[in-house]
C-alpha cells in the first residue's frame, strides 16, 4: 500500500494570511460602531425610573419620592421644551417656525424610549431644519437643532457607555464638515462650538461612567474582601476550638491509659483475662493518642505552646470577672438552679463565651453595666450576657474587628448543637443568650470498678 500526501498550499492574499494590527483595530472600531450605534438602533429601551433610596430622597413622603422617580424624565422634557422654543426662535414666523420647533423636540423626546435612534433622527430633523430657517445664518446647525443635538448627545452618552459617546462625537463632526464642504453654505457656521461643547459634555458624562464603574467595582472588591475576612476568621475560630478541644481530648486519653496501666495492682491476684483486657484498652488509649495528636497538630501554630494549666472550665469564672472589674467594667454574677459537673467540652465552651462576650463589653461599651446569668436546667445550661449602654458614646473608638467575637461565639454553640441570640437591646445595650444542651448521664452499671 502505497500512502500519498497532499500538500495544498494558500496562495498569496488568501484569507488565511494574518492580518496587520492596523487592520484588526479598525475592524474592532467599526465592529464597535455597529455594535453601539446601528445594531437594534430602534429598539425600545424606556428611561427607567430613578432610585429613591439617595441621601436626600428617603426623607421625602411616599408622595413626594413616587414623583421624585420621574425626575429624569422630567429634565429630558423640559429640555425638549428648551429645545422647541430656540428652533421656533430661529425659524421664520408662521409654519416654518413651528416645524422647526417640533424637528428640535421630537429627537429629544425620542431618547425616553428610543436613545439611539434620537441621534440617527436628530442628523435627520438638524438637516431639514437647517433648510428651513433661512433667516438665520447659522448652518449646518439652526439654534434649535444645536441645542436639541446636544442635548440628544448627553443624554445617550449618559444611557449607553463611554465608547459610543466618542462614535457619537466623531460622527458629529463629520456631519459638520460634510455638510459644510458637500453642500457649500455660505453662512456663518457654528460646528467648531458644537464640537467643543459637544466633546465637554461627553467628557463629563465619560468621567461619571468611569466613576460609577470605579465605585462598583470598589463596592464589589469590598464585599469580596468581606468575605474572605469572615471566612478566615471563621477558620481560625475554628482553629482555636480545635486546639483546645485537643488539649481537653488528649488529657482524658492520658488519664485513661494511666488508669488502665494502674488498675490490675489495685486487683489482688488479678485472673490473666483481666490483665490482659486492661493490657488492651490502655494500648488503645495510647494509639488513640497518637493518633489524635498527628492528625490535629496540624492545626498547631509554629509558636504555639500547649497550655501547663488545664482549660478552664466555669469555676474559674470568678476569677475572669475580678479581671473584668479590674479593667473598668461594672459586672454582675447570677448562678441559678443546681450546681453540678458537665462535660469539660460544655465548661470549656460557656467559660468562652461569657469571656468573649464581656470582651465585647470592653471594646464596645466601655463603662456601661454588666450581668452574667448561668442557668442549670435539667436539659443542659443556659447562658444570657447583657450589658447596658456606653455611658459616653462619642468616646467609643470603632474596632476592626467588630463581629468576630460573635462569630468565635455562634461556632461554639453550633458545635455542641445549642442555640444563640445577639441582638441590641431596647435600651441601647447588647445581649446575648445562648443554650448548650447536656445529654443526662447514664446510669452506672452496679458491681461496675
Amino acid at each position: 500500500m502505497t500512502e500519498t500526501t497532499h500538500t495544498q498550499t494558500t496562495p498569496p492574499g488568501a484569507a488565511g494570511r494574518p492580518r496587520s494590527p492596523e487592520f484588526r483595530l479598525a475592524v474592532d472600531a467599526l465592529r464597535g460602531l455597529r455594535q453601539d450605534l446601528i445594531h437594534e438602533a430602534f429598539a425600545y429601551r424606556p428611561l427607567p425610573r430613578m432610585a429613591v433610596d439617595g441621601r436626600f430622597t428617603r426623607h421625602l413622603s411616599d408622595g413626594m419620592r413616587a414623583r421624585a422617580a420621574w425626575t429624569p424624565h422630567a429634565v429630558v422634557v423640559a429640555g425638549g421644551l428648551v429645545a422647541l422654543f430656540a428652533g421656533m426662535v430661529g425659524a421664520d414666523v408662521g409654519a416654518p417656525a413651528l416645524l422647526c420647533g417640533l424637528l428640535a423636540l421630537a429627537p429629544v423626546l425620542l431618547t425616553l424610549v428610543r436613545p439611539v435612534g434620537a441621534f440617527w433622527l436628530s442628523f435627520a430633523a438638524t438637516t431639514v431644519a437647517s433648510v428651513l430657517s433661512g433667516g438665520w445664518g447659522s448652518r449646518p446647525w439652526p439654534p434649535g437643532g444645536f441645542v436639541a443635538h446636544l442635548l440628544v448627545l448627553t443624554v445617550v452618552a449618559v444611557r449607553t457607555r463611554p465608547r459610543a459617546a466618542a462614535w457619537m462625537w466623531l460622527l458629529t463632526a463629520l456631519y459638520g464638515f460634510w455638510a459644510e464642504a458637500v453642500l457649500g453654505y455660505d453662512y456663518a457656521t457654528v460646528t467648531t462650538p458644537m464640537l467643543v461643547l459637544s466633546a465637554l459634555a461627553l467628557l463629563v458624562v465619560t468621567v461619571r461612567h468611569v466613576r460609577r464603574e470605579a465605585e462598583q467595582e470598589v463596592t464589589a472588591q469590598q464585599s469580596v474582601t468581606e468575605h474572605e475576612r469572615s471566612r478566615r476568621t471563621l477558620l481560625e475560630e475554628r482553629t482555636t476550638i480545635a486546639r483546645e478541644l485537643h488539649d481537653v481530648v488528649a488529657h482524658h486519653m492520658s488519664v485513661v491509659a494511666i488508669q488502665a496501666e494502674a488498675a490490675p495492682y489495685r486487683v489482688e491476684n488479678p485472673p490473666p483475662e483481666l490483665e490482659k483486657a486492661f493490657a488492651t484498652i490502655r494500648e488503645n488509649a495510647v494509639a488513640a493518642l497518637t493518633e489524635l495528636r498527628r492528625v490535629l497538630g496540624v492545626v498547631r501554630a509554629e509558636d504555639y505552646e500547649v497550655p501547663d494549666a488545664p482549660q478552664p472550665t466555669l469555676a474559674d469564672l470568678d476569677g475572669l470577672l475580678a479581671n473584668v472589674r479590674e479593667a473598668g467594667l461594672e459586672v454582675e454574677k447570677v448562678v441559678t438552679g443546681a450546681v453540678r459537673e458537665l462535660p469539660q467540652g460544655v465548661e470549656l465552651s460557656a467559660y468562652r463565651i461569657v469571656q468573649e462576650a464581656l470582651s465585647n463589653t470592653l471594646r464596645h461599651a466601655p463603662g456601661a453595666v454588666a450581668r452574667v446569668e448561668i442557668g442549670y436546667v435539667l436539659g443542659g445550661l443556659g447562658l444570657r450576657m447583657v450589658n447596658g449602654p456606653a455611658p459616653a458614646p462619642n468616646l467609643v473608638k470603632p474596632s476592626p474587628g467588630a463581629g468576630h467575637g460573635i462569630t468565635g461565639m455562634r461556632e461554639r454553640v453550633s458545635m455542641l448543637n445549642g442555640e444563640m441570640t445577639a441582638a441590641a437591646t431596647d435600651e441601647g445595650g447588647y445581649e446575648v443568650t445562648v443554650f448548650l444542651p447536656v445529654p443526662a448521664a447514664a446510669p452506672a452499671i452496679e458491681g461496675a470498678a
